[in-house]
């Protein structure tokens, strides 16, 4: 069994790059009521999509950042998304807690991009535990299908366009700061696994963070700073750093930065 994790060298300096503008304004048809660790029941995408090989058409919408496809979750505490057994996506897995009045609720919905039917979720002005809303993120999960290049294709999206706090009291942090800070990634839950290089990283998807691995100054897949697009094709991720665009196994993070160092790391064992 294989797990992935592209890294990246961490770059000393600080940026306070302005406000990203990587959002779609969509995908707002349903809200999920104010709350801290809730979820929703199993949601129609409005498509059925591969994902390493096994057809979805539902999920579940987890307030914490995340959406998974086998069960809810409301692990408030991001866990290592290259050893669950979850089989989710996690734009940003963190302690959301939106019943302060200053935070909006998560709301998400189908719609299209491009013409092509897609599912998105919003946590745009979201707060964190408990009922904190001095510092706010705004970020979003796309999910787009692309049937017209194959049977179960698809691609999906993290969006970034404000990541003020990273982890919430109960996680150990302070003021939305330091503790066990969030993840971002993906997982089949056995044999595919991928984080994005500064996952539990005090400070280092913060806007004000490292240059390298601050969510809203870079992109992959994109010309829009703070949007991440994976595509998956025969139920694999392309690889970010194969102009051919063969499909293969375990692609992870390509951050638009020359001065970025990659290394790839495979590791072995039981899933």
């Amino acid at each position: 069994m294989k797990r992935h994790l592209i890294s990246a060298a961490l770059a000393m300096a600080s940026t306070s790059p302005a406000y990203a503008a990587a959002i779609r304004v969509d995908f707002n048809s349903e809200t999920l009521a104010s709350t801290d660790d809730g979820s929703t029941g199993a949601v129609d995408i409005g498509f059925s999509f591969d994902f390493f090989g096994t057809a979805y058409s539902q999920l579940y919408v987890n307030n914490n950042g995340n959406v998974t496809f086998d069960s809810r979750l409301s692990a408030f505490t991001p866990f290592d998304l290259l050893s669950t057994s979850s089989v989710i996506i996690a734009p940003f897995f963190g302690d959301v807690d939106t019943r302060a009045r200053g935070s909006n609720s998560v709301t998400y919905g189908q719609g299209t991009v491009d013409g092509n039917s897609a599912f998105g979720v919003n946590w745009d002005g979201v707060g964190y535990y408990a009922r904190a809303d001095d510092l706010l993120n705004a970020f979003q999960l796309v999910i787009i299908e692309r049937a017209d290049l194959g049977a179960g294709n698809f691609d999906f999206e993290f969006n970034y366009d404000q990541i003020q706090w990273e982890a919430g009291r109960a996680s150990g942090g302070r003021y939305g700061l330091g503790g066990s800070s969030a993840r971002a990634g993906f997982s089949n839950g056995s044999t595919d696994q991928f984080e994005l290089f500064g996952s539990a990283v005090n400070g280092a998807f913060l806007d004000t963070g490292p240059i390298a691995t601050s969510l809203i100054a870079n992109s992959h897949n994109s010309q829009v700073d703070g949007r991440y697009v994976y595509q998956i094709r025969n139920g694999v991720v392309l690889d970010p750093n194969d102009t051919s665009a063969v499909p293969i196994p375990g692609a992870g993070l390509l951050m638009a930065s020359a001065a970025l160092v990659f290394a790839s790391r495979r590791r072995g064992g039981a899933g």
